[in-house]
């Protein structure tokens, strides 16, 4: 199994979506990625 690591534009991106009281799954399906990587 292969990941890649979150970018610096998705962190900062992660970063704003959860200072908005988004949850992790909805931050996950707007960036693309599986909820177990956020």
């Amino acid at each position: 199994m292969s990941y890649t690591h979150l970018s610096v534009i998705e962190r900062s991106k992660l970063e704003i979506l959860h200072q908005q009281g988004k949850s992790a799954r909805a931050i996950a399906k707007e960036l693309g990625r599986h909820h177990a990587t956020i």
